[in-house]
């Protein structure tokens, strides 16, 4: 299998944030992997934007360590390092005040696409986009590119989405949400929506549930003076995981364009019923032998911040109806963990008899690690002693079918950044729909705010904590294990 690598127009991309965190560990990286491929325009240049006195040549230092560092040894040689700093430049600039920004729009070139990427915190996000305007470097075809937190309640993000629009219509702006530049999410639409097989059981006739799992192993250290202000339900549920509900539940669009599968998800959000308190498991992880506690992590020994949630979701719509959706995610789980597991309803009638076992199909769409899916299906066991059956999974595992093309899958910062200078929204979130999450979101926090009872307590390296479990075994059901 060849993989086809689709070059883009040439562009000028210039990055807020140039010299942070994320740019070094995702956002240059995953460029220089595009590059590697072929798929970069000779003419292309990225621009480091930010408040340092750096030049060039310092810039290019910087981003060299950063390759060596964020991209594996078989992807990279020195005379493809090399190649890529040739692209790049750097700008010194007040994101707040107003030096260098007459300098930065000096090195733009004219006729070239412009992208402005704000890894920054939003609370720069208004005052760039006013400067960009006001010095003239963006124009009607530019985009810019915002990360989350995109606010932290339906109120704040009004603001953000109202400071972006005064300077920027609705197409120019992209809401990046990583997750959703994963192979193996665009994969959940394929096999809906290019797949007889699966769509017309899509629904509540024939799904039993549906869960949503991101479970992550490692804790708060290292920001747990953000992730006490903001929690498992702001950092994970209203954005990565509402995504992934969406993709999972929503209509088959007219046509797989950026407002037809954007308003899709929207009906979705808009049809979510409100949680009950008891629909509703908020954790936190506790000290053990050998790992350090939340509080510990978050340096706050008062904190009942939530490191994990679980819940239970309805859709109130025709599809869904009767069909309940249990989405869980969590910090110092047992293992690292990214699944969509569709549960189909167990057969009307067996005609094998109580003694053969009962048995349901299963779908689970991994994104990661490993990503890829597997459809568990019924057969016979092998060997005498009349009809037993047992579950066989069909493995589609993206590192065995692809072999050596795997490797040149995209990762999801270097398709969404792709995608941005081909002007394609469809992967990325529109305002209305941000503001929709909040609005669902909201009453879920203001209640545990009002009640000010401390979240359950699990042990670091467990599955959670046990109101978890019970969440389903109400319901006779039961969580798929968390596994790596």
């Amino acid at each position: 299998m060849v993989s086809r690598v689709i070059p883009v127009e040439t562009f000028d991309l210039v990055i807020f944030g140039g010299t942070g965190d994320l740019a070094r560990r995702k956002i240059l990286p995953g460029l220089f992997r595009r590059f590697r491929v072929g798929q970069m325009p000779e003419e292309a240049r990225i621009i480091a934007a930010a408040r340092g006195d750096m030049d060039r040549a310092a810039f290019q230092a910087m981003v060299r360590d950063a390759l060596i560092e964020f991209v594996e040894p078989e992807a990279r040689s020195s005379e493809m390092i090399e190649g890529f700093l040739n692209h790049l430049d750097y700008a010194s600039v007040d994101a707040m005040g107003e030096s260098g920004w007459d300098t930065l729009r000096g090195k733009l070139r004219d006729g070239k696409i412009r992208a402005f990427y704000f890894s920054v915190a939003p609370s720069l996000f208004g005052a760039i986009a006013e400067r960009l305007k006001t010095y003239g470097l963006a124009n009607e075809d530019s985009r810019i590119v915002v990360e989350k937190p995109f606010g932290r309640d339906l109120e704040s993000a009004k603001i953000l989405n109202k400071g972006l629009a005064e300077y920027f219509d609705e197409s120019q702006i992209y809401r990046i949400d990583h997750y959703l530049g994963k192979e193996t999410v665009q994969n959940l639409m394929a096999v809906r929506f290019g797949n007889i097989l699966f769509e017309p059981l899509w629904n509540a006739q024939y799904i039993d549930h549906v869960q949503i799992t991101v479970a992550e192993t490692v804790g708060v250290g290292g920001r747990g003076s953000y992730y006490d202000k903001s929690g498992a339900m702001r950092d994970m549920v209203q954005n990565h995981i509402m995504q992934l509900l969406c993709l999972t539940a929503m209509e088959p669009p007219a046509r797989f364009e950026p407002d037809a599968v954007r308003d899709e998800k929207l009906k979705v959000i808009r049809a979510l019923d409100p949680v009950t308190v008891q629909d509703v498991v908020r954790g936190q992880y506790q000290e053990t032998s050998d790992l350090a506690g939340y509080l510990e992590d978050s340096e706050n020994p008062d904190s009942n911040t939530e490191s994990f949630v679980a819940m239970k979701l309805e859709i109130a719509n025709w599809r869904w109806q009767g069909t309940p959706f249990y989405i869980r995610t969590g910090k110092r789980l047992r293992a690292r963990m990214s699944e969509i597991v569709i549960r189909f309803r167990e057969i009307p009638h067996s005609i094998f008899g109580a003694d053969s076992g009962s048995k349901a199909n299963e779908l689970s769409i991994r994104l990661q690690p490993n990503e890829g899916m597997d459809l568990r299906v019924t057969i016979k066991e092998p060997g005498p002693g009349g009809m037993r059956l047992v579950d066989v999974p069909l493995d589609m595992t993206f590192a065995k079918v692809l072999g050596p093309d795997a490797d040149d899958v995209p990762d999801a910062y270097e398709r969404l950044i792709m995608d941005v200078i081909r002007g394609n929204q469809t992967l990325f979130m529109r305002g209305d729909e941000v503001e929709a999450a909040w609005a669902w979101t909201d009453p879920i926090i203001s209640a545990w705010e009002e009640a000010d009872k401390r979240p359950a307590p699990y042990d670091s390296g467990s599955s959670g904590p046990e109101e978890a479990l019970a969440l389903m075994h109400r319901d006779n059901r039961r969580w798929k294990e968390i596994r790596s």
